[in-house]
């Protein structure tokens, strides 16, 4: 049966289908030797995908992974510099699965990983209104905090308002709840700089309704249980009719 390419490559678990489209674009995709064009259509069991010259796996079993992401690793399955990757710490899983988002080098908490491709995109792209959910630990200038829940520019990006609760403060520090849409890199880190804050501790606890495993240690990680991988179906099904 034939099926746009995009949606192949996703299924694929090889990237979302924006990503597909933009390799499209880039001409590093063709289809039976021929270089393919953006809304090409193939069929995955017919038809010979190449992908940077090397022949587009088929769909793997689907994988759907929760991981305490510990700080002192890169949210990438490799990384140039040698660095700890969360690559090492799923290795176990015997998928080839790829994160849902970031979190950066000192951050640590809830990281999704699967080799679901349309899942990725819906829970990445800031118009499906996934909200992350971060318990951040600050110092410097309490006093603008109420900033963070301000409309405010990061790297020249107007980002949305994020959703501010103060759960602990003192006279030297603060422990914050946030919640924010976009995800842009590291995000709250510049906002709470443009505020005067210093961030301490960085952890991410929820991503929509579903939280982060209480159970799970820094560097445990799990299959998503069927109520959980259900409610994330929902949320890709919905992104896909859009």
């Amino acid at each position: 049966m034939e099926e746009r390419l995009q949606k192949i490559m996703a299924q694929a678990g090889l990237c979302s289908r924006r990503e597909a489209e933009k390799w499209i674009l880039d001409g590093r995709v063709t289809v039976n030797g021929r270089r393919a064009a953006l809304g090409s259509s193939a069929d995955a069991q017919r038809d010979k995908i190449m992908v940077d010259g090397k022949p587009l796996v088929g769909a793997e079993e689907k994988k759907y992974l929760m991981l305490y992401k510990p700080r002192g690793y890169v949210t990438t399955m490799k990384d140039e510099f040698g660095r700890k990757t969360v690559a090492a710490l799923v290795r176990g899983c015997h998928a080839r699965v790829v994160p849902v988002g970031r979190l950066d080098y000192n951050s640590e908490g809830m990281l999704l990983l699967t080799n679901d491709g349309a899942l990725v995109n819906a829970l990445t792209h800031p118009r499906h209104e996934v909200g992350k959910y971060y318990e951040v630990r600050v110092r410097g200038r309490l006093d603008n905090i109420p900033r963070l829940s301000e409309p405010m520019r990061i790297d020249g990006y107007a980002i949305r308002p994020a959703e501010v609760v103060v759960l602990e403060q003192d006279e030297q520090s603060a422990k914050l709840r946030l919640m924010i849409h976009e995800g842009r890199n590291r995000q709250i880190r510049k906002m709470c700089e443009q505020c005067g804050l210093e961030v301490r501790r960085l952890k991410r606890v929820a991503i929509g309704e579903l939280p982060l495993d209480p159970s799970l240690k820094a560097g445990d990680w799990r299959e998503l249980t069927e109520s959980e991988l259900l409610y994330l179906q929902n949320i890709s099904a919905m992104a896909q009719e859009e």
